[in-house]
């Protein structure tokens, strides 16, 4: 592509110069400097053409420049993890990783496409590009980081050992070795529970891992502080409770796809995050959606 364009300005300047030279009625060193003229105007519009197709394939290659060109960002997420995104009783998409990304996407001057799907299939349309961001409750690992890059955090979680109200076995994280689990596949969750030596079933909502625990069908679950407490909002006569919590908080970050070419979204991202923060959006929304500001640490 790049090579015909640079033929079309050629042949345009070339044939411009043949025709100066045949209306030419001057002397011979006037036509010869006009057609010297004309090689330096060739060789010049060739230039700036090459010029032209290498800045149009460096912006094609920056995923900012490509989001802002289309006007648009699409946006992965679970979609049924309430209060982080869920649907509402009108079926409108709500939550609070939903409200960020719509304040993110106001931020970059773009719309937002929100794209649904399980926990282990989002990360996996990152790979794919299929998606620009995950806002899912994503929380940082070493072991992430290896596959992804990450915007700077916008909220801080920690993790709950849940279990039946009448249970007495498990107090501790140490005490899930030999017991059984529910969690979503791929979840930070479900690799600390086989870290302590539990059999963990995938499942795909908050309320069916809940609804296992509560059937006795597994012994616990791990899952977000504050998303066990939005359950409870909902079914303040559910027999479950926290027996343990993580020490420290995770990071919540977006992940986006690793290299050069996502830099500049990431760097966008991050001024967008600060933005919302400064101004008091992040923490309303945090608000609304969870009864507390997490997004301070």
């Amino acid at each position: 592509m790049k090579k015909k364009i640079l033929a079309l300005f050629l042949a345009s300047a070339m044939t411009m110069g043949v025709l100066v030279g045949c209306g030419s009625s001057g002397s011979s060193e006037s036509g010869s400097a006009e057609a010297e003229t004309g090689e330096e105007t060739a060789d010049e519009t060739a230039q700036e053409a090459e010029e032209t197709v290498d800045e149009t394939a460096e912006a094609a290659d920056d995923q900012l420049a490509s989001i802002l060109e289309a006007g648009e960002i699409i946006v992965a997420l679970e979609g049924n993890w309430a209060p982080w995104s869920y649907h509402d009783e009108d079926d409108n998409l709500v939550g609070f990783d939903a409200d960020v990304a719509r304040a993110i996407a106001a931020e970059l001057g773009v719309e937002v496409t929100f794209i649904e799907g399980d926990w282990d299939s989002l990360l996996a349309g990152l790979d794919a590009g299929r998606y620009d961001l995950v806002a899912n409750g994503v929380e940082y690992t070493e072991e992430r980081a290896e596959k992804y890059d990450f915007t700077d955090p916008y909220a801080y979680i920690r993790t709950a050992l849940i279990v039946r109200s009448d249970n007495e076995d498990i107090t501790s994280f140490e005490d899930l070795d030999g017991k059984t689990t529910a969690n979503s596949i791929a979840s930070t969750y479900m690799d600390l529970a086989e870290s302590y030596g539990a059999e963990v079933t995938g499942v795909d909502s908050l309320d069916e891992t809940l609804e296992l625990v509560l059937s006795g069908r597994v012994d616990a679950t791990l899952n977000a502080e504050v998303s066990y407490y939005d359950y409870m909002d909902v079914h303040p006569d559910a027999e479950l409770k926290i027996v343990a919590l993580t020490e420290e908080a995770s990071n919540v970050v977006i992940p986006t796809r690793k290299g050069d070419d996502s830099a500049s979204l990431r760097e966008a991202i991050n001024e967008a995050i600060a933005t919302i923060s400064e101004n008091g959006t992040l923490s309303e929304i945090s608000i609304q959606y969870f009864g507390s500001d997490i997004t301070q640490e």
